[in-house]
């Protein structure tokens, strides 16, 4: 159960997917001056060394941020993407890409104090909620980070609907086990019919695997079920091709999906400008795609 880091995938292709949309949400819900809460489920570390072993290993930021920002896209990025290299660029002032911020740090760092917004961050696994208390301490954001190392799924019922009445809620396991795909669901689910008009964000891995690809048919349902507007992007860079005379490399995900429910009306035609300039730069081979679809 406790064998997926995050650590390993920090900056790469899914990342860049996921915090993009994150902080496009983010910034439509701070519009407004009214306070939000943010609930993330399974929060990770926190902060990720992109020159650390882990990361070393696995390589995956170079086909990720690494790779995005040596791209001319970096040069002059459509407004979402420019959001999100704007964030990256805070952590990491003398350029070069070396912190990257997981999605605890991504939207505390476009939180406000002024008017009371509220972070709660759930982490089960022993060594990188230990990561993450430390980290946090080092923002001296007092109460408006919470931290708490349990299960993400349970803490969820706990916090929705929150005192605010406005607010996201993102989940993204590790799918390690074939259940979170129905724990994710239920959720979702459970979490519509108490805070019916919360906005929700699930992240998922696009693999070989039915439990994957029935999840965003399974969220659409619930989704109109209840009456509500929802969001569907995947972000595909292909498989790398093999070079002849050396042994085949590991593919690691090629693909991943973020699916909305109360998405912000913006996001839809801001993702249609950037994806298909996202498959552009990041795509490596067979099978780059790249899809966006709304409903509701």
């Amino acid at each position: 159960m406790f064998s997926y880091r995050h650590g390993f995938h920090a900056g790469n292709h899914a990342d860049v997917l996921k915090h993009m949309v994150l902080i496009a949400v983010l910034k439509h819900l701070t519009a407004k001056p009214t306070p939000i809460s943010v609930v993330d489920t399974h929060a990770g570390a926190g902060l990720y060394r992109l020159d650390s072993d882990f990361a070393g290993t696995s390589g995956e930021a170079q086909d990720g941020i690494v790779k995005l920002l040596a791209s001319p896209l970096a040069a002059a990025p459509p407004p979402l993407l420019a959001d999100y290299l704007e964030l990256i660029a805070t952590f990491n002032p003398k350029g070069k890409p070396k912190i990257y911020p997981g999605s605890p740090f991504v939207t505390q760092a476009l939180l406000r104090q002024d008017v009371k917004d509220k972070l709660w961050l759930f982490e089960l696994h022993p060594t990188d909620s230990k990561s993450l208390a430390t980290h946090v301490e080092q923002l001296h954001a007092g109460r408006q980070v919470n931290l708490k190392r349990e299960d993400g799924f349970d803490g969820l019922r706990a916090h929705v609907p929150p005192v605010q009445r406005r607010g996201l809620v993102l989940i993204d396991p590790s799918y390690e086990i074939k259940t979170d795909y129905q724990r994710v669901a239920t959720a979702i689910q459970e979490s519509l019919k108490k805070f019916p008009t919360g906005t929700y964000m699930v992240w998922y891995p696009v693999i070989p695997r039915p439990e994957a690809h029935e999840l965003p048919r399974r969220l659409k349902t619930l989704a109109t079920q209840a009456g509500k507007s929802w969001l569907h992007a995947v972000l595909n860079i292909g498989q790398k091709p093999e070079t002849p005379g050396e042994p085949p490399a590991n593919k690691g995900l090629t693909a991943s999906g973020v699916f909305l429910v109360n998405p912000p009306h913006t996001l839809k035609p801001a993702l249609q400008q950037v994806l298909p300039a996202l498959v552009e730069v990041l795509g490596r081979g067979r099978g780059q795609s790249q899809v966006i679809e709304a409903g509701g």
